[in-house]
Parts: structure tokens; sequence; C-alpha cells
């Protein structure tokens, strides 16, 4: 729960300073509830490339610790 969160919040700091300009309006104007949108999914489909390329490569470092712990 803890690295989620702060992969979330940091997500969240990186799209708000890159799409936010400015705090003059109470409400996000429409360009800039686009551009968040957009980043939020270009970060969450490179979090999910990186996890699925961890989960496929974590077997092989898994057994070879373990060859080397049994060696």
């Amino acid at each position: 729960l803890r690295d989620f969160l702060l992969v979330y919040n940091r997500m969240t700091e990186l799209c708000f300073r890159h799409c936010v300009c400015t705090l003059n309006y109470r409400l996000l104007t429409g360009r800039e509830e686009s551009c968040l949108d957009s980043c939020a999914a270009r970060l969450v489909r490179a979090n999910h490339r990186l996890m699925s390329a961890y989960v496929g490569l974590m077997p092989a470092l898994l057994q070879r610790r373990a060859a080397e712990h049994g060696a």
C-alpha cells in the first residue's frame, strides 16, 4: 500500500506541475483536464510495462539467488 501511494503521489505531482499553469480559477480548464488525463494515462501505461517486465525477470533472479546461496 505504501509503494502504491508513493507512485500515486509522484504521478499526481508530475502531472499537476506539467499541466496546471495557473491557480487563478477554482476549476480546471478543459485543456488542463485533458492534459491531466493523458499524462496520467501515459504514466499508468509506463508503470504497467515496468511491472510486467519486473514480473517476467523476477523468477530468473530468484533462481539465480537460490543457486548462489546453495553453492
